[in-house]
């Protein structure tokens, strides 16, 4: 996309307090949510379906109501304030264009809606589409382009009303992969840019990290955990956080004398950081555990498949009274490790992670 030489027009925080949503009298889909998202931040919630994650944003959006808790923008309340009311720009999955209009008055829909002049339209749209490195395609109609410049136009659409607050539900689920991962690039430099404040949903944890300056993970309607992406990935607090991120190694055991002992009778390397004596668990990730002689390992086991994954190779190791277990190493030109090979699996004790459920 363009870099349009101008300043960074106004961003504002976003408070939630206390909301949570009802439906049919009994399905909770969202529970008790507190979030303070700053201005100018690129803020994902991440999570499953049906989690919580897209009520929460079309409450921020003002398609759904409350039923308890207040919602802030700039400091204003905005719990009452009806959708058209908000001054907040919205990228939806489906990308909703009119198939029966041009670019340009798909991208001017929303000055029109607000009143402005027609003749400052021609201009903002054109601001919008150079934006979004589509200067040139204003006479086409969505069927002439391609998935990603539909894409692009829902983003032209949405910024060309100037709103402090973009909301983006999904807005890359319907693109193929690599155009998928040039588009989040894009779309993270766009957002830095305007210094427009957005509020990203995704359940593609990949996606969330690569774009995101923090991330609230949510399951169940509830907030598990609100961290850069590299607290959530490298410092996950629960084991529903460990496991949805990535892939990762989970051990139950116990705390007993700084010590942790799988329910097995493994004694495993484990900084306690804080847990508290009795039943735990702690998580390691692949890529910090390595793979070594049998007899040198904290765990002793056996190669049951090896992926190559082009920078990297992913092992699957079987291990008596564990589950699989998974260790990573980076591929520099040596040969792939046999399957059936007998290895053992070490790590350092501070890269064990301490969850505290």
């Amino acid at each position: 996309m363009t870099n349009v030489a101008s300043s960074p027009r106004a961003s504002a925080d976003i408070r939630l307090d206390g909301v949570s949503k009802t439906f049919d009298g009994k399905v909770r889909a969202v529970d008790d949510v507190t979030l303070a998202i700053e201005p100018g931040e690129f803020f994902s919630l991440l999570g499953p379906s049906g989690c919580g994650k897209t009520t929460t944003l079309r409450m921020i959006a003002g398609f759904e109501a409350p039923d308890t808790g207040r919602i802030r923008v700039g400091g204003t309340d905005i719990t009452d304030v009806p959708v058209h009311k908000r001054d907040m720009g919205m990228v939806f999955q489906s990308y909703a264009l009119f198939p029966h209009r041009t670019v340009a008055e798909n991208v001017a829909f929303g000055l029109r809606m607000r009143g402005v002049h027609r003749n400052v339209i021609p201009a903002r749209v054109s601001e919008a589409l150079e934006q979004v490195a589509l200067t040139g395609y204003d006479q086409r109609r969505p069927s002439q382009l391609s998935g990603g410049q539909q894409q692009r136009v829902a983003l032209a659409r949405a910024i060309v009303i100037r709103p402090p607050v973009l909301l983006c539900d999904e807005p890359l689920g319907a693109l193929d992969r690599k155009l998928r991962q040039s588009m989040q690039f894009e779309l993270k430099q766009l957002q830095k840019d305007l210094g427009v404040t957005l509020v990203f949903v995704t359940h593609d944890q990949e996606e969330a990290l690569a774009m995101s300056d923090r991330i609230a993970v949510m399951n169940d309607g509830r907030l598990e955990q609100v961290g850069t992406p590299s607290e959530i990935y490298d410092r996950p607090r629960t084991r529903f956080v460990a496991d949805f991120i990535g892939e990762i190694n989970l051990f139950d055991g116990t705390w007993d004398g700084g010590r942790f002992t799988t329910d097995n009778g493994r004694v495993l390397p484990a900084v306690m950081n804080g847990a508290r004596p009795g039943a735990g668990a702690v998580a390691v990730r692949p890529e910090k555990a390595r793979i070594v002689a049998p007899a040198e390992g904290a765990i002793a086991g056996r190669i049951e498949s090896a992926n190559f994954l082009g920078g990297q190779v992913l092992y699957r190791i079987a291990s008596a009274g564990d589950r699989h277990l998974l260790a990573k190493e980076t591929n520099i030109g040596e040969a792939v490790r046999p399957v059936g090979a007998e290895v053992g699996l070490a790590w350092n004790a501070a890269d064990a992670v301490v969850l505290e459920d």
